[in-house]
């Protein structure tokens, strides 16, 4: 399924998060862009499901951080699990509302306001296999690139101008 759709008014908005999510995100994503990590929203992976965030560090370290903004969210979603066989770091993110003794010991926790965003808890290492690793660092790099070509065309400029 398409994340991008050339007909929207933003082919970069996905449009299926709340308002609270987004904030939570733009806290991330400004934490991460200070740690050099590139960051790509709403990536599907290869057993279907839609990691909220997957970022690369500079050493291409790979981490998927799951976004939960409230309980209920949390204890609805059980397919957290099923992210771990896809990243080296496992990650959840969240705002003050949230109590953080609901998450998991074993993945790591930060803590987002929309102006940037801490790390609670570090995540333990789980190393990806190499041959995962390349498929998902292809997926990555095909789905920014198509989503930059969308972004491109939204744009409406005619390059036969400038």
């Amino acid at each position: 399924m398409t994340l991008v759709s050339i007909a929207n008014d933003n082919p970069l908005i996905d449009g299926r998060q709340s308002a609270r999510a987004m904030i939570v995100r733009r806290g991330l994503q400004i934490l991460l862009d200070e740690m050099r990590h590139a960051t790509l929203p709403e990536l599907v992976l290869a057993n279907g499901r839609r990691a909220d965030l997957v970022t690369v560090s500079e050493k291409g370290e790979i981490w998927i951080i799951e976004i939960k903004t409230s309980i209920e969210d949390f204890r609805v979603d059980c397919k957290w699990p099923d992210y771990r066989a896809y990243c080296d770091r496992l990650f959840f993110a969240t705002h003050r509302e949230v109590p953080l003794d609901i998450f998991p010991q074993e993945c790591g926790l930060l803590l987002s306001d929309g102006y940037g965003a801490h790390l609670m808890r570090d995540a333990p290492d789980h190393r990806l296999a190499p041959a995962t690793r390349k498929s998902l660092m292809l997926n990555f790099s095909r789905a920014a690139a198509r989503r930059l070509l969308m972004a491109e065309w939204a744009t409406g400029t005619n390059f036969d101008e400038t």
